[in-house]
């Protein structure tokens, strides 16, 4: 299983690809199309052709995972549009759109960070 904490990058690809491939496929990828290492980590995000699957691709220190999610009725209904190849998400808008949310309508506090403090 995948669990997507709030220290993971996920990053979602732009482009639709094709459904059937496997994770060969989708860590060339990874390296050609998004220019990121696919050992680092990161949690991969892919949307199929008809929009009605995605598929996440992630690595553990020892090997891939790679899950799917296929609605059985309607598609995705938001997807990151752009000129890059790729979106960044924080972690409660990948688990939302692993609920097949819209991640464009819901926002929630900015992510917490350390303040060093000067003494």
């Amino acid at each position: 299983m995948i669990q997507i904490t709030a220290q993971m990058r996920v990053l979602v690809a732009i482009e639709r690809v094709d459904g059937r491939k496997g994770i060969d496929s989708l860590v060339r990828l990874c390296q050609e199309k998004l220019a990121e290492d696919p050992f680092s980590g990161c949690v991969f995000v892919f949307r199929s052709r008809s929009g009605t699957a995605i598929r996440l691709l992630s690595y553990d220190g020892q090997g891939y995972w790679l899950a799917q999610k296929r609605l059985s009725k309607g598609t995705f209904v938001w997807w990151p549009e752009g000129s890059g190849a790729a979106k960044a998400l924080e972690a409660y808008e990948a688990q939302l759109l692993m609920a097949a949310g819209d991640v464009s309508r819901v926002r929630a506090a900015p992510m917490w960070r350390r303040v060093n403090v000067l003494k």
